[in-house]
C-alpha cells in the first residue's frame, strides 16, 4: 500500500508505522506502539545481559628465584580466583641475567599447573613473551557453577558459627545462673598499720 494510506491508517489506529526491513522489496512496514516496542527490546536486552557470563581474566606475577613462603602465598590467590571462576594469566619476569635461563621459569610454571590442578587446567602453554613468560590457567567450574559452590560454602560456615556461638552462650548462661563463682572477702583493718593512728 502506498505510504500515505499507510500513515492514514496509523493515525486513525492511533499507532505509529514502523519500518521492519527496508532493504525488502517492498520496504516491509507494521503498524505499533514504538513506545512499547523499544521498552519490550530493552527488557529483552538486559535479559540477555544478565543471562551472559562475563569471563574475567585475574593476572599473578612471579619472579624465577621466588621464595616458598611466597610462592605459597601466590598460590593461595591462584586456588581463590579458580575457585570463583575466574581464568588466572600466569606471568613470569625476568630480570638481568635471568633471561638466559628461560627453563626456571618454565619449570616454576609446571610446577604451579600441577599444585592447582584439582581447580584449573592450562589453557594456553608457557610462551616466552620478551622478558616475560605468560601462561593461562582456566577453571574446571564454570563462574555461574563456582558462585552457587561459593554461597553454599558460605552459608554452612554461617550455620556452624551461629550454632558454635549459641552454645558459648548456652555455656555462659549457665556458669552465670550458678552465681558467683568465688565469693569477695569482707576486707579488715590491714594489720601492719601503726595501732596509734586512728581510722
Amino acid at each position: 500500500m502506498p505510504t500515505d494510506q499507510a500513515l492514514k491508517l496509523a493515525q486513525e489506529a492511533d499507532l505509529d508505522l514502523v519500518e521492519i526491513a527496508p532493504q525488502g522489496k517492498p520496504p516491509v512496514c507494521k503498524l505499533m506502539d514504538y513506545g512499547k516496542f523499544k521498552y519490550e527490546n530493552a527488557q529483552k536486552a538486559r535479559e540477555a545481559r544478565r543471562n551472559q557470563t562475563n569471563v574475567i581474566i585475574k593476572e599473578m606475577k612471579l619472579r624465577p628465584k621466588i621464595d616458598q613462603h611466597d610462592y605459597e602465598t601466590k598460590k593461595g590467590h591462584v586456588v581463590r580466583f579458580l575457585r570463583a571462576g575466574d581464568k588466572v594469566k600466569i606471568t613470569i619476569m625476568f630480570r638481568g641475567r635471568e633471561q638466559h635461563r628461560p627453563e626456571l621459569g618454565f619449570r616454576l610454571l609446571q610446577k604451579l599447573a600441577e599444585d592447582v590442578s584439582e581447580l584449573g587446567f592450562v589453557e594456553s602453554s608457557p610462551k616466552q613473551d620478551g622478558r616475560n613468560m605468560v601462561m593461562v590457567l582456566g577453571p574446571h567450574k564454570k563462574k555461574a557453577d563456582a558462585k552457587v559452590d561459593m554461597k553454599a560454602e558460605k552459608e554452612s560456615r554461617a550455620a556452624e558459627r551461629a550454632a558454635l556461638e549459641a552454645e558459648e552462650r548456652a555455656e555462659r548462661d549457665a556458669a552465670h545462673a550458678a552465681g558467683p563463682v568465688a565469693q569477695k572477702k569482707e576486707r579488715g583493718r590491714s594489720e601492719n598499720l601503726d595501732p596509734e593512728i586512728e581510722a
